[in-house]
């Protein structure tokens, strides 16, 4: 199981926009989202990194993605989000009895969800909820080479929590990239899943993350 530390930075008077945030993020360790459990039905996979962090408002989440297709069709939350070009952020506050699943797409546009595994008991989050997360993308198309970059900027009092409970603390996390309507499908995570069949709903797979 992969373990990594979340640090706390300071972010005070940087503009909300890409550049700045990321300029920000510098000096962070990056972390390879390279896991890809069903290589034998999906063998074309991107290469995607990601960087996280947090201050006393936010966690912040960093991806960088290389892939051959770039797909953004949804615009709208809670739509089917998952189908485009999408980079995920699964966490769980209770030792994976439930977890958060946050799945935005190059756009910028998202769909959250909360419960259990069984999608029976799981509720998405309300619209107003998920435009609560602030994206910042930049798209880039270099001689057919197809990159784009996401921070998410995700409000902790979204979890019901304060910056203080969360340092020192160890939860359950795991990062992804898909891509189910693209020309060439795809599932990676950081952290492995031993599953038949694609599906990012396992938390007995999700890694450990403990806040700095």
């Amino acid at each position: 199981m992969k373990e990594l530390i979340v640090k706390k930075i300071d972010l005070t008077g940087v503009e909300l926009d890409y550049a700045s945030l990321s300029k920000g993020l510098f000096g962070l360790d990056w972390h390879q989202i390279d896991q890809a459990p069903w290589q034998a039905e999906f063998p074309v996979n991107p290469e995607v990194r990601f960087q996280v962090a947090y201050d006393q408002e936010s966690i912040y989440v960093h991806y960088h993605v290389q892939e051959e297709f770039v797909k953004a069709q949804y615009i709208r939350p809670n739509e089917n989000i998952w189908e485009d070009s999408c980079v995920e952020f699964f966490i769980s506050f209770d030792d994976r009895q439930t977890y958060y699943n946050f799945e935005f797409n190059a756009l910028g546009a998202g769909l959250i969800g909360y419960g259990t595994s069984d999608k029976a008991s799981r509720n998405r989050l309300t619209a107003e909820e998920i435009l609560s997360v602030n994206t910042f993308t930049q798209v880039k198309n270099l001689q057919g080479n197809k990159t784009w970059d996401m921070i998410l900027v995700i409000p902790i009092s979204l979890f019901g929590k304060k910056a203080d409970e969360l340092g020192g603390t160890t939860v359950q996390a795991n990062f992804y990239k898909c891509g189910d309507s693209l020309p060439n499908p795809h599932f990676v995570a950081w952290n492995d899943i031993d599953f038949p069949k694609p599906n990012f709903h396992l938390p007995a797979f999700f890694g450990e993350i403990k806040f700095q």
